[in-house]
């Protein structure tokens, strides 16, 4: 997407609190009450969310990279390690929101502009620092709205994974890192070891969902058991190594998550109605 933050054991970390007021939803409504502390040294409507500059910083110069739905990036769904929020708010030109992420392995060889999946969500490093082991992402407005991300706050587990490079091996499937909306959990019920969880969507969401499909959830690739078409919803089933590496088992029910269907569908989707295959059928 133990976490401070390398998953050099495999340790099963404390269950979050439950869910309270985001620290996004404030910034989103414009409103007058804000959980995020103004840093007297910098103008008002700046959040000191980078007040130490140190040599080892690296910072883009001009402005600061902002993800979109160009695909510039694949990645494999696979969650190389869990990171922790450490800091979020409004980002210093004015023009979105930083989140700053304690991680260990996804900084290894990070450069300015690389991209990295946060719970499903290509984001672009904006800023980084090796030795206090943490990077920067922006985050527009739009992707507030039309991902998890918006429930985070400072603590929370995070998964992260890096853009695949051509010698990677494709451990999961093709995962661009753009969100096609989010699900609600709805159940987790534990079977041995195992963990089954049901999530509920739209319906306009649920149509690429198939039984033994892939699915990303919350930018971990898995294989979908059940699609309940008349409750909207799906299930899949974590088995006990997949629990203690991403963070799906430490929400609640209740809580979002971010779901992106597989390509694959889409595309037929889009040929079918686009009279593809008539075209063929008539040549």
């Amino acid at each position: 997407m133990a976490i401070t933050f390398s998953i050099t054991s495999h340790s099963r970390i404390p269950g979050p609190s439950p869910p309270k007021t985001p620290i996004f939803f404030n910034l989103l409504n414009i409103s007058t009450k804000t959980h995020l502390k103004i840093a007297p040294s910098l103008r008002p409507n700046s959040l000191s969310l980078f007040t130490t500059l140190r040599s080892t910083k690296c910072r883009p110069t001009t402005t600061h990279f902002r993800s979109s739905r160009t695909v510039r990036s694949l990645f494999t769904g696979i969650v190389e390690e869990m990171g922790e929020v450490k800091q979020l708010g409004a980002s210093a030109d004015g023009g979105g929101f930083d989140m700053k992420i304690g991680a260990k392995t996804v900084l290894e060889g990070v450069h300015l502009g690389d991209s990295i999946a946060v719970n499903g969500t290509c984001l672009t490093v904006t800023e980084f620092d090796t030795q206090l082991e943490d990077f920067t992402v922006g985050l527009s407005p739009e992707t507030l709205r039309k991902t998890s991300l918006i429930e985070l706050k400072p603590g929370s587990p995070v998964n992260l994974e890096r853009a695949v490079q051509p010698t990677s091996r494709m451990g999961g499937h093709f995962v661009q890192g753009h969100v096609d909306g989010t699900g609600v959990i709805v159940s987790m019920e534990p079977e041995e070891d195992s963990l089954w969880i049901k999530v509920k969507t739209t319906k306009s969401l649920l149509k690429y969902v198939v039984p033994k499909g892939f699915i990303a959830v919350d930018g971990t690739s898995l294989t979908v058991v059940d699609v309940f078409d008349d409750e909207d919803c799906f299930n899949f089933m974590l088995v006990a190594y997949t629990q203690q590496n991403v963070v799906i088992p430490l929400k609640k029910v209740g809580q979002k998550v971010n779901l992106e269907a597989d390509i694959l569908g889409k595309y037929v989707e889009r040929l079918l109605s686009s009279g593809f295959v008539d075209s063929i059928k008539a040549s």
